[in-house]
């Protein structure tokens, strides 16, 4: 394939890249046009959030340590209406860090200082198994009303649940907690949210009608309820389902 040619199918992405150092943010700015992206650029967390809203970003490039809100709280509050891919960048090494920005829905982790190939790579593996998965237009759907991550399959049209091909018999409000997070895997949904989502009312202290509800998921589709694999807690913030391949 041509340089020409690579371009031309990558004009299609837009890539939104959100860091306060302007000399990393230009620097990563020419690397994804290289590529033949459209860049979009953040400086904080708010400009992020605002473009994130406002333009059909496809992927996001975000980095922890930034002014008025940061990278994780942007992530999150973009969780909430996106399921984008979002690669983090930190000038930190610690696990924590990169365990915190998975853990509230990142898909990748880059430490800086960073090679501009293995950025590019992964800038490209994102999009391919985001165009994969069918959520070019923001669905996560291969199929229309089929929900897929790693072995588990949710069709809302049959109002079924399978993992790795074997139905799993789920009550009413089972499914629609399950097909929720499923839809959306890998955003994190907060306690209230599943609730008005599910039960379609206002939610009043449903904290232990939502954990008895998740307690029982797991134990149908978990090896290790314990240790799962699928639904996981976000602690202090809620639930998700986790976006496998």
């Amino acid at each position: 394939m041509t340089m020409a040619s690579n371009e031309n199918l990558n004009g299609r992405f837009n890539v939104l890249v959100a860091d306060d150092d302007k000399e990393i943010a230009h620097a990563v700015e020419i690397y994804m046009k290289t590529e033949g992206y459209n860049v979009f650029k953040a400086y904080d967390g708010f400009q992020a959030l605002e473009i994130a809203e406002k333009e059909d970003i496809h992927l996001i490039i975000m980095d922890i340590m930034m002014p008025k809100i940061d990278g994780i709280q942007a992530t999150l509050k973009i969780r909430e209406i996106k399921n984008i891919p979002i690669i983090m960048l930190s000038a930190k090494s610690e696990d924590y860090d990169k365990i915190r920005g998975l853990n509230i829905g990142a898909d990748d982790y880059i430490t800086k200082p960073f090679n501009p190939l293995e950025l590019i790579a992964r800038v490209r593996s994102q999009l391919r198994r985001y165009t994969n998965l069918g959520s070019i237009s923001g669905d996560v759907s291969d199929t229309k009303g089929i929900y897929r991550t790693g072995g588990l399959v949710v069709d809302d049209d049959q109002k079924t649940v399978t993992l790795d091909g074997e139905l799993i018999a789920m009550t009413p409000r089972e499914f629609g907690i399950i097909k929720l997070l499923t839809k959306s895997a890998g955003r994190v949904f907060s306690i209230e949210q599943i609730y008005e989502e599910v039960w379609n009312e206002v939610a009043y202290n449903p904290e232990n009608t939502v954990a008895v509800h998740i307690r029982r998921i797991r134990e149908k589709i978990e090896i290790e309820p314990k240790n799962p694999k699928y639904l996981k807690v976000v602690w202090g913030i809620g639930y998700k389902i986790e976006k496998l391949q």
